[in-house]
């Protein structure tokens, strides 16, 4: 006798939006923290963004961050590292200016059920 067909498991989080113009268009600009121009990476940000414990945000939820200034965001936390900045204001700037505006546009508006 064999067990039954196993159930597979569903990926953690399968609509999560990827976009590589979208990341290209974000490092393509200084660091937001420091302005630096070197070594800018693209670094997602978990703030209200809903992606749980060990899981990536959207691609949209990201912001232009230094190599140093992204591993202080991961050393002391988000919370910290961007009290008393308005990180959602940064990331909608990005979104405005990103070659994929009206794709995030889209997308986000599907989720809100509208």
């Amino acid at each position: 006798m064999n067990l039954p067909a196993r159930i597979p498991k569903k990926a953690k989080r399968a609509s999560r939006w990827r976009s590589q113009a979208h990341a290209a268009f974000v490092r393509s600009h200084a660091c937001t923290n420091c302005g630096s121009m070197a070594g800018i990476e693209f670094a997602h940000v978990r703030l209200g963004s809903c992606a749980g414990m060990g899981q990536r945000p959207d691609d949209w939820n990201a912001v232009s961050l230094c190599k140093s200034c992204h591993a202080e965001q991961h050393t002391v936390g988000e919370r910290s590292f961007w009290k008393g900045r308005d990180v959602g204001a940064i990331i909608e700037l990005f979104i405005q200016g990103s070659p994929k505006r009206f794709e995030i546009e889209k997308v986000r508006k599907e989720r809100e059920g509208g």
